[in-house]
Parts: C-alpha cells; structure tokens; sequence
C-alpha cells in the first residue's frame, strides 16, 4: 500500500514542479473530443515545445496547493487536461484557442500566467496577441522607420539637386 502512495507523491510533487516551472499554463476540459482529434492536438503542442498530459483531479488539487494556485481547484471537475510550456507564454493559448474554434468540444476553463491565476478571457485575450516573432518584427519596423524616411529624404533631397545642376 505505502508504494502506491509513494507513487502518488512522486506525480503530484511532479505536477507540482511543473507548475512552478511553467511561464504558461492552460487547463482544458477534453470531453467530447475523438482519438484523431485528440492525437492532432497533441501533436500541434509538441510541436511548439508544449507539454500536455492528463493527470487526476484530486492529485493535480495537491499540487495546486502546494504550488500556491488554490484558486484552481474550483475549476478541477471532470476530465481536464493540462499544457505547460516553459519557454513561450503565449503559444499554448493560442494553439488551445484555436484548436477550441475549430472543435467545440474543447473547452478552455482557466490557466497560470507567470504564477498568475488566469481566467479564460485572460487566455483567449493572450491568444489573440502575436507571437514573440510577429512582436519583434512590429518593434524592429518600428524602430527601422526613422532611418528609412531619413534616408528617402536624403535620397529626394539628392535626386532634387543632380536635376537642378543638370
């Protein structure tokens, strides 16, 4: 009997450790999806570096507590699962939120947002953002645009002057 507990410790303090270490994580309820559909999204997760896995409620309401994310545990009824990701805060979300688009059977019912406790308007809010590439782009033709006209204008101001000298 003592192995079986110990067994039980053992996953919850690993549910634990993912919870703390994840910067993103969302927990959705499955039910209705079929194998193929379930299969396709698992494989969009790993794809994106994003762990999904299903764990027992009342195992993943300890590691909860014991991560400090209580307020989780209203949200842990029926079949759940959980995705974690350790790198990108937003990729889960958005592969979960479009995912629930196209299958009405998935549902998104909360999440952890850099330890914070994240409401599914706060998830699909996140989805919605672009990823950390589509960021950098905006920010790098942000910061490129004053150069770009300075040199346009240089461009003008010479092209101005060769048709006044000629």
């Amino acid at each position: 009997m003592s192995k079986v507990i110990e067994q039980k410790k053992q996953i919850v303090d690993e549910i634990t450790e993912k919870l703390k270490a994840s910067v993103s994580t969302v927990i959705v309820d499955y039910r209705g999806l079929n194998v193929a559909e379930v299969t396709e999204l698992r494989k969009q997760l790993r794809d994106a570096g994003v762990e999904y896995k299903v764990y027992k409620n009342s195992m993943t309401r300890r590691a909860a507590e014991a991560a400090g994310l209580a307020e989780l545990n209203e949200t842990l009824v029926g079949p759940n699962a959980i995705a974690f990701s350790t790198e990108d805060v937003v990729t889960p979300a958005k592969i979960l939120n479009n995912f629930a688009k196209d299958h009405e059977a998935l549902e998104i019912k909360a999440g952890v947002i850099e330890g914070n406790i994240a409401t599914v308007e706060d998830i699909k809010a996140l989805a919605n953002l672009p990823s950390r590439e589509g960021l950098l782009s905006m920010l790098l033709s942000v910061l490129q645009a004053p150069v770009r006209n300075l040199a346009l204008a240089t461009k003008a101001v010479a092209e101005q002057k060769e048709e006044q000298g000629a």
